[in-house]
């Protein structure tokens, strides 16, 4: 097994072990966090029923014009949009999924951002 191999299975063994302890419901949905090397992806799921409650990403139509890249200042600015369109959709309460990523860094601004725009976790 090489290295790229190696880090996908040991990132996929992490995202497991995450969502053993983490799932959503209805009353307060899983926040499920995924960035890559050029996009950010952000849902909240509904993991009794298995349906995604809402969903916002880079690639969206409204956030092309904006070129937000996955670094500090593109994830704080995605974060605020994440936390305003979530409180319009009736999402009050939150579980954090980091996506088998440690919590700092990107992850944790976007945390700390979200907190600040009024969803609780």
């Amino acid at each position: 097994m090489n290295k790229v191999e190696l880090k996908k299975t040991l990132l996929q063994k992490r995202c497991w072990r995450i969502r053993k302890k983490v799932a959503g419901t209805a009353e307060r949905p899983r926040l499920s966090l995924r960035l890559s090397n050029k996009h950010m992806y952000a849902q909240c799921v509904d993991d009794t029923e298995g349906k995604t409650l809402f969903a916002l990403s880079s690639l969206a139509k409204d956030l092309r014009s904006q070129n937000l890249k996955p670094n500090m200042d593109g994830v704080v600015a995605f974060a605020k949009l994440f936390g305003e369109k979530a409180k319009t959709a009736g999402v009050q309460t939150i579980v954090f999924d980091r996506g088998g990523r440690r919590y700092h860094g990107t992850v944790k601004a976007f945390a700390d951002t979200v907190r600040e725009a009024g969803l609780l976790f």
